[in-house]
């Protein structure tokens, strides 16, 4: 199936998972879930059902109980926010990384080691790109 997005609510669901050391079922997601946020049971069990029919979701099926599902991670959350970033560019800014990240910065006040962790993050990405070049040569 082609990837598709994780909608605001998955996402909360996601969360959980993701935070999680191991499967859960879909009672236990909603009572992790209870008090941040508005959602029933029913609706964690649908939305659940969709990121598995997304590929974003595994699960087992309870050995003692047939009814029971246990979910698992299968896309990490790195690569989920990378795939939501790429799409957001792509919408807002005509794929233009570099508009985007503009937009970003001049929308927010900086710290000196907020500074410091994206001239970080660039010269990592230099390095990725002379690797990417290095390899096409």
């Amino acid at each position: 199936m082609a990837k598709e997005e994780i909608t605001p609510s998955e996402w909360q669901i996601m969360e959980v998972l993701w935070a999680s050391d191991m499967p859960l079922t879909s009672s236990e997601v909603y009572k992790r879930m209870q008090g941040n946020v508005d959602m029933s049971m029913r609706m964690v069990r649908v939305l659940m059902n969709r990121l598995n029919q997304k590929d974003i979701l595994g699960y087992t099926v309870d050995e003692h109980d047939s009814r029971v599902y246990h979910y698992y991670v299968l896309r990490q959350k790195e690569e989920c926010v990378k795939e939501k970033s790429r799409k957001f560019v792509d919408s807002y800014f005509s794929g233009s990384g570099t508009n985007a990240m503009a937009a970003l910065l001049q929308s927010f006040a900086l710290t000196d080691e907020q500074i410091k962790e994206l001239e970080e993050i660039l010269e990592k990405s230099k390095g990725q790109n002379a690797e990417s070049s290095d390899k096409k040569e």
